[in-house]
């Protein structure tokens, strides 16, 4: 053919490759990607309708036909492998995803407190050192809010080496760093969280719909829309602008540190936080990769929030639906000690606990910050939850939470506290045992001495004659330190609105 015709043979041939689209993996399905074992492991993609799609991996393969431009095979469950191997797909193409390994994978999700990245935490250095692990790898998801589920993320897995590790989440990485040493398998870690947001953000539309209590949320944000206008929004964010020029002029006049820039305000239709929006844009992407389970730590977005135990137990349930992989281990972090955060939200958590199936709570009261809502102990958070995992998703009989309160038993002017989790046996760490106010049917609290005696705590104050309800680490900043002999903290609680475990939790 002569040259000067191939311009003009390429110009033609353009549309018609273009009609022709090539198999693709949906992004998930990476270099250095970690599928679960033990599992059914669905693999989806898009393709020419029509089209036949075979995935192969591990000697095993399976095919289907693309429908609506879509494809979705599911192998069947697979053994842990560290060996590199290749998940190969084929249509008219071939798309071959190499280093992958077959092992433990785990979502993790919240606020900033979960994105709080590793280079930040109180140990970095020694830990980003030590952080390359061929077997662990790690996979990030940009923020993104969508008013519509999305079918595919801007992602890509990536070995965990020092590098990537010191701007992944911290308490991810320390969660996963420990799974990989008990269980010598390797671990893949996706990390989908954004700093401020409430629960209903990461909530389905369905779920909120569904439920009368939470249904409010969806018609507050339909209102906000519906009234909202563009001209106040641009004087209100002029006026903070404005503000903050002024406050930046001062502070250089005056020698102190400028000001942090304040984000312009966005429009209800934009904010980051509005309802179901982190869950369309950043987690519906997700599913339904094959997964072991969640670890969660969020509920700042929600404090003094009353709807929050309800909103969390839904939130759980709608994503173990989603997912459709059944009662999936769902384990979070109760909220640290902080000035703002009320004893009432961390109450939420400890009841969600205990009236969800296949959840576990890792407590922080001892490894919070009183003037810093992102505390900088990130590695006792990651090893906690590490140890509920091993105990719920891996049913190793080891103890994963510190003392628990079950019931109160009320003997003259002395209130006998009986715990679950004991863990060895109660202990008060570094003293006396301190946190417990006790109070008669006046429900006036007041400074309790508490002492232990075997498995119980006994609660008792000479301004109490008749005791009736007992308190333990009810404030913002509970100063405590009621433990168990492995280490592991107490969780605040009251008697006179906690009602007592009817069961004890996996």
């Amino acid at each position: 053919m002569e040259k000067s015709l191939l311009p003009l043979v390429s110009l033609l041939l353009t549309p018609l490759l273009a009609l022709h689209a090539a198999v693709k993996p949906n992004n998930l399905f990476s270099d250095n990607a970690v599928l679960q074992q033990g599992k059914p492991v669905p693999v989806w993609g898009t393709a020419d309708d029509g089209e036949k799609v075979t995935v192969t991996f591990a000697g095993q393969t399976a095919a289907t036909v693309a429908k609506a431009g879509k494809w979705k095979v599911t192998l069947p469950a697979l053994k842990a492998n560290a060996a590199p191997q290749t998940l190969t797909i084929a249509g008219e193409n071939k798309v071959e995803i190499k280093n992958v390994l077959v092992g433990e994978v785990w979502v993790c999700s919240g606020q900033s407190n979960m994105g709080f990245r590793l280079w930040e935490a109180a140990n970095a250095t020694e830990a980003t050192a030590a952080a390359s692990d061929p077997h662990l790898r790690l996979l990030f998801v940009p923020a993104l809010a969508k008013d519509a589920p999305q079918s595919n993320a801007a992602v890509a897995w990536a070995e965990c080496t020092s590098e990537t590790a010191n701007h992944f989440s911290a308490v991810a990485y320390f969660f996963g760093r420990d799974l990989r040493r008990a269980l010598k398998v390797p671990v893949g870690l996706i990390s989908s969280s954004y700093g401020g947001s409430p629960a209903q953000s990461w909530t389905s539309n369905n779920a909120l719909e569904r439920d009368p209590e939470l249904k409010p949320i969806l018609e507050k944000q339909a209102k906000r829309v519906a009234e909202f206008n563009p001209v106040k929004l641009a004087e209100q964010n002029q006026k903070q602008a404005e503000k903050y020029r002024h406050d930046a002029a001062e502070a250089r006049t005056e020698g102190k540190p400028k000001p942090k820039e304040p984000r312009p305000i966005p429009s209800p239709m934009e904010n980051m936080t509005r309802p179901c929006g982190l869950y369309n844009g950043m987690i519906a992407p997700l599913q339904p990769y094959a997964i072991r389970g969640v670890i969660w730590y969020q509920g700042e977005g929600n404090n003094n929030d009353p709807k929050y135990q309800n909103l969390f137990s839904a939130m759980i349930a709608n994503w173990r639906s989603a997912w459709n992989q059944g009662t999936f281990p769902f384990l979070f972090v109760q909220i640290a000690p902080e000035y703002r955060m009320t004893p009432e939200l961390r109450e939420a958590q400890l009841l969600t606990w205990q009236n969800t199936p296949m959840t576990a709570m890792a407590v922080t009261t001892d490894v919070g910050d009183a003037k810093d809502i992102h505390p900088k102990q990130k590695e006792p958070v990651g090893a906690r939850l590490a140890l509920a995992a091993r105990a719920i998703a891996y049913d190793e009989k080891i103890e994963y939470s510190g003392p628990l309160y079950q019931a109160v038993k009320i003997d003259g002017k002395q209130a006998v506290l009986s715990f679950t989790h004991l863990g060895g046996g109660l202990v008060a760490k570094d003293g006396a045992l301190k946190g417990f106010t006790i109070a008669g049917a006046d429900k006036n609290f007041v400074p309790a001495t508490a002492e232990i005696r075997g498995a119980s705590v006994v609660v008792s104050s000479d301004q109490v004659a008749a005791p009736v309800a007992v308190r333990y680490g009810w404030a913002n900043v509970p100063d405590v330190n009621l433990f168990n002999q492995n280490g592991l903290p107490a969780t605040p609680f009251r008697t006179d609105v906690t009602e007592p475990l009817s069961m004890i939790l996996k």
